[in-house]
């Protein structure tokens, strides 16, 4: 074949590596440039396997995949050929060739660099396959990073291989011809869900053990379950150089709701550094502002949510689907030869995810001559000086609300956005023990000195709640050990996204 393809020369490229599937035959063509300016001789063998080196190669974790799901309009659970979105059964490989162009090239211009596209037997192995490995080569060609993934076909849908023999065979053909194609990766099977661990493990190691020249780097394994199992993938020590795939829905979780809720699914992967997150989505041709500050809507906290611990931890993601046809979730359109954004605000969130937009921040205000109580989430009680006390250091605790001064208090914020938050009863402020920056250090009430420790950031997470952060220590208001009871002390402690760290301010 070739070992590197260029613009000029890529169309007729295409052209001949697909004869190969149609007569068998042997082909070598020099190709005399493409116009006056570019002049090329290159021998294409149409026998021979692709070879490419990587144009942007997963390094030392996956921060640099910046990607989109491109799909078949029936959600890639199909029988029959696998026919991409913008393209028709009718095209031609010019056609092919021409769309495919047009929609990397687009997707490109908007920083993205990884394309996650479905394969099936019947797609590889029937008449389809010279264009389908059209888009895959040309996307590959243009620099584009390709995720091959296998998908079952609707008939079955049980979570499974559909048929072990032609499964094989399928990837047989992906590999002899893409395995030198460093820029193409090999995802075994989307969603495994009807395997147990065991059998999923099996599957995978008799893979790699029948392919045994595909680097393990290339290689991408879904998480047990419907991909959310990758911790339990990545400890197996016979998977350790491989790629992981992870998904996560708003239906996965129907008790999340804020921001921090939607934080953990990301935070609690213990193989960040080999985790593409490779399926999440929410509506985007509905208008919806993914923008607007967390709040009632499930959907925009889930998309902030993720996105932001995304960029914390460094995981790359491929969004589902960035290119779908009548799919609400999709975040492009192919239309008229154009490739055209659906929702600007959900593309931000995709930024911000890819490390390529600042992560957002969203402060509440509060009228500084207004008193609040400030509850828990997780045990329903609120922030209360123990006893009454009016003394510097009275203990803070939770409690059963009484409407007790004691129990209320007054946000005022300074120039950099912190609050004190000073107690209605005693006129102290919130303070951390000793200005201690230890985890565990109980919280006080004391005169104020507008010291870092008597500081707070709140920040809004959604459904009326806040995370509470000392500004000194920044570790998290929470209450000690999850307690439910009345007097359970209050103390600083590592931020964990848990409910007893989630703080709603609300009017008495």
């Amino acid at each position: 074949m070739i070992s590197k393809i260029n613009e000029c020369n890529l169309r007729t490229y295409i052209y001949m590596t697909a004869f190969k599937y149609l007569f068998f035959g042997i082909l070598t063509l020099q190709i005399i440039g493409c116009n006056e300016d570019s002049i090329n001789d290159i021998e294409v063998d149409a026998n021979l396997p692709e070879q490419m080196e990587a144009t942007n190669p997963i390094a030392e974790n996956t921060s640099n995949v910046k990607g989109v799901n491109w799909a078949d309009a029936r959600d890639n659970f199909v029988d029959t050929w696998l026919v991409l979105s913008g393209l028709n059964v009718s095209d031609d490989l010019a056609d092919v060739t021409s769309k495919t162009e047009i929609i990397i090239s687009s997707l490109q211009d908007k920083g993205i660099n990884m394309v996650r596209l479905p394969v099936n037997p019947a797609t590889v192995l029937q008449n389809w396959w010279p264009q389908h490995s059209t888009t895959i080569s040309t996307s590959a060609a243009l620099g584009m990073n390709v995720i091959i993934a296998y998908w079952e076909g609707d008939s079955s849908k049980d979570g499974k291989v559909d048929n072990l023999t032609s499964f094989y065979s399928m990837w047989d053909t992906l590999i002899t011809k893409y395995v030198g194609n460093e820029n193409v990766y090999f995802e075994i099977m989307n969603e495994p869900h009807g395997y147990s661990e065991e059998e999923l493990k099996t599957i995978y190691a008799d893979w790699i053990a029948h392919y045994p020249d595909v680097p393990l780097n290339r290689i991408v394994l879904d998480g047990v379950g419907y991909a959310t199992g990758v911790n339990e993938i990545g400890s197996d020590s016979r998977f350790s150089n491989c790629l992981l795939s992870f998904h996560y829905y708003t239906w996965f979780n129907n008790s999340y709701q804020t921001t921090a809720d939607w934080e953990l699914p990301i935070k609690n992967l213990q193989f960040p550094e080999r985790t593409i997150m490779t399926e999440f989505g929410v509506p985007m041709t509905t208008g919806k502002d993914y923008s607007t500050p967390p709040n009632n809507d499930v959907e925009i906290n889930y998309l902030q949510g993720i996105t932001s611990m995304l960029q914390e931890m460094e995981i790359g993601s491929i969004y589902w689907p960035g290119i779908r046809t009548n799919d609400s979730y999709s975040m492009f359109t192919y239309t008229n030869n154009q490739l055209l954004n659906t929702n600007e605000t959900g593309l931000d969130r995709l930024y911000v995810a890819w490390n390529m937009l600042a992560m957002p921040h969203y402060y509440p205000s509060f009228n500084a001559n207004t008193h609040f109580k400030i509850t828990n989430r997780n045990s329903g009680k609120v922030i209360d000086v123990n006893g009454g006390s009016t003394t510097n250091g009275g203990s803070i605790i939770q409690w059963d609300y009484s409407g007790g001064d004691n129990q209320l208090w007054s946000f005022t914020i300074d120039q950099n956005n912190s609050f004190t938050i000073s107690n209605k009863n005693s006129n102290k402020v919130l303070d951390v023990n000793n200005a201690s920056t230890e985890a565990g250090a109980g919280i006080i009430q004391w005169e104020s000195s507008q010291s870092d420790n008597q500081k707070w950031i709140v920040e809004n997470i959604g459904f009326g709640y806040s995370k509470i952060i000392n500004k000194n220590s920044g570790l998290s208001l929470d209450v000690n050990g999850g307690a439910t009871n009345n007097g359970g002390d209050i103390i600083q402690w590592y931020w964990n996204n848990g409910q007893n760290q989630q703080w709603e301010i609300s009017s008495p």
